[in-house]
């Protein structure tokens, strides 16, 4: 992980909370329900995914979104891209 951060460009430190709270966040961003989002996040209280829901408007500047734009930038591409 360290060094996928150092790739993207981020001094902060990343870890595995940080994935997860960029996971949610794009899930949301996604369009994905909340309560999906709350299952695969694990969150018992949908009130603590609904915080990720109001915190992402000023996201382009957290770490872990930069994190988790450069990874989508590095996927391979999947078969549906290529219909397109």
């Amino acid at each position: 992980m360290r060094r996928l951060a150092r790739r993207a460009g981020l001094v902060k430190r990343v870890g595995p909370h940080s994935l997860g709270h960029a996971m949610v966040t794009l899930a949301l961003d996604a369009g994905v329900p909340l309560r999906d989002v709350q299952d695969a996040a694990r969150h018992a209280d949908p009130r603590t995914t609904r915080r990720y829901d109001r915190g992402r408007h000023s996201l382009d500047r957290h770490a872990t979104y930069r994190l988790a734009a450069f990874l989508a930038e590095a996927a391979p591409p999947t078969p549906r891209d290529h219909l397109s």
